[in-house]
Formats: structure tokens, sequence, C-alpha cells
């Protein structure tokens, strides 16, 4: 009778300590928001929820943040780039989503790596690397590389950056011409069936692929830089935002019914995260000092 009577007092002690380490346990917060912010004075990199009401920072001072964040698939790793050599080497990583095993996968000294984006599966990343050949010649590439960083690979027959797979594993990409304009194009993963999708006398780069692989978000620059969209085949082209300075860095919703994207006006002393519907409209701050932030198309 006493063993008992000791069960049931600590059954229910039991439960409530649980109930107490469940609340304080990160993962019960369900983070759908991956950004950037130099809250330190150095980049690092932040989770949040879509009301930026529940935030944690994953890296720290003594590992390099940075930006061009990407999801992987399955929502348990970021891809980001970040900066050594007093940033004359741009170099890709890996992170899990609760801070652990930051990886560098890229090496390359006095190359430029950004522009992570994973592959459907998850089992690759390709990436933009630019540098300046002996000559002073810039050179923009698209390589591709297993998540782990084994077996990186030049797309050769692709020129230009800012990589983004497509649903059915094509890359949409901005791609650099004879005049030194940019424009987005899609090929597939070896570069083959090469297609010019936007044709105009601006800069356009940065796409981003809805996820059902209908519409792409990009950036064009003619004095300002707004955030554009059009379908996947490069109809329908159109304006979305007005900015008082530059926007950039679209993401899609899950359900591809908004957008979010980085801002910065002549009133802000750095970039904050913005909100709105796929065609413009209710634009609405939701995170001051942050840039480069990507939502999660992971459905929970």
């Amino acid at each position: 009778m006493k063993q008992i009577k000791v069960l049931l007092i600590l059954i229910p002690l039991l439960i409530i300590i649980t109930s107490c380490q469940d609340s304080r346990n990160p993962k019960s917060t369900s983070y759908e928001i991956v950004y950037a912010a130099s809250e330190s004075g150095k980049w690092e990199i932040y989770l949040t929820n879509i009301e930026d009401t529940s935030k944690v920072k994953i890296t720290n001072p003594s590992k390099s943040g940075g930006g061009y964040l990407a999801w992987s698939p399955d929502g348990k790793r970021i891809a980001f780039y970040g900066k050594y050599d007093n940033k004359k080497t741009w170099s890709i990583h890996t992170i899990n989503s609760d801070g652990t095993n930051w990886k560098r996968l890229t090496h390359a000294d006095a190359k430029w790596d950004s522009s992570p984006t994973w592959s459907p599966d998850g089992k690759k990343i390709a990436f933009a690397r630019f540098y300046k050949d002996s000559t002073g010649m810039g050179n923009n590439e698209i390589w591709i590389m297993n998540s782990d960083g084994s077996l990186q690979t030049q797309i050769k027959s692709l020129s230009g950056g800012g990589p983004c797979f497509t649903p059915d594993g094509r890359i949409v990409f901005y791609s650099e011409y004879k005049d030194k304009k940019s424009e987005i194009s899609i090929a597939d993963i070896d570069g083959s069936n090469l297609i010019q999708l936007t044709n105009n006398d601006v800069e356009d780069w940065h796409p981003e692929v809805s996820p059902d692989g209908t519409q792409i978000a990009y950036v064009s620059k003619k004095g300002n830089q707004e955030i554009h969209s059009m379908n996947i085949d490069g109809s329908n082209q159109k304006r979305l935002t007005s900015s008082d300075i530059h926007v950039s860095h679209p993401s899609w919703s899950p359900d591809g019914s908004q957008l979010i994207f980085q801002s910065i006006t002549e009133t802000d002393d750095n970039w904050s995260i913005y909100i709105m519907n796929k065609d413009g409209s209710s634009v609405k701050k939701i995170i001051n000092n942050g840039a480069s932030a990507e939502w999660l198309k992971k459905r929970k």
C-alpha cells in the first residue's frame, strides 16, 4: 500500500515536470522564417514564426553567419554563405535548424560562393560562384554539389547566378548576355534546354520559384530595385512593389499566396522584412532589422 501511495504522489509530479520541460523545449515552437541580422555587430542567423513573436538565434560569433539563406526541403537544415579572408573569400555552409552541426562546404580561395539552393529531394545544393581571372575579367558560374559538400562540379554551359530549383528539378537563374544585362532563364540541371524568360532593358536577378512551380518572383532594377512576378514560362510579367529605395530577396509562403521580402527605406537604418499578398497588396512589416529571409516550404 505504501508503494501505491508513493506512486500516486510521484505520477502527478512527473507529469508536471515533463510538461514544464516540454514548454522550454525550442522544438515545440513552430519556426517558419529563417533570416539574418547583425544585432550583435556581426551577421548571424535567426529563426522566428510569421508573427515574429518567438525568435531564436542559432549561430554565435565564433562561427560564420551570413546571408542567402535556404531551408532544406525537410526543414531540418539551412544553407547559407559566410565570408573569410577579410571578405575576399565567400563560402557555402550548412547548419541544422537547432544550431548544431555547423559545416563549411566550399573552400575556394578568392572566390565568392553564394545563393545556395537545395534540390527537391535535398540531396544536392546548387550555388553561384563569382571571381576575377588573371586578366581582371569577372566570371559568373553556377556549380552543384552533394549536400555534404562532396562532388563539387561546375555546370559549364550556364553563366550567371542566383540559382533556384523548380519542383521538377530544373534550375532558374539569372544569366548574363553580351550587353551585360542580366535576364532570368531556366535550364535542365545539366545545363541543357536553356530558355531565356525575360528580355528587357533592366537588370533582373534573384528568381524564386513558387512551391507549385507555376510562378517565379524576381528582382528587377530600373532605378530602384522592385519585386516582379511572372509565370514559369515567362508570361504575365508584372511589378508587385513600389519602394522608396530598394527591395529584394522574395520568398514564397508554403501555399504560394504570399511573399516575404527585405526592404530598406530612407527612414530605415537597417533592412527589414515585409510580407505581402502575391499580387502585391497588403504590404506589412513583420521583422525589424532582418535580411535574406526565407519561408519554410515544408507543410507541418
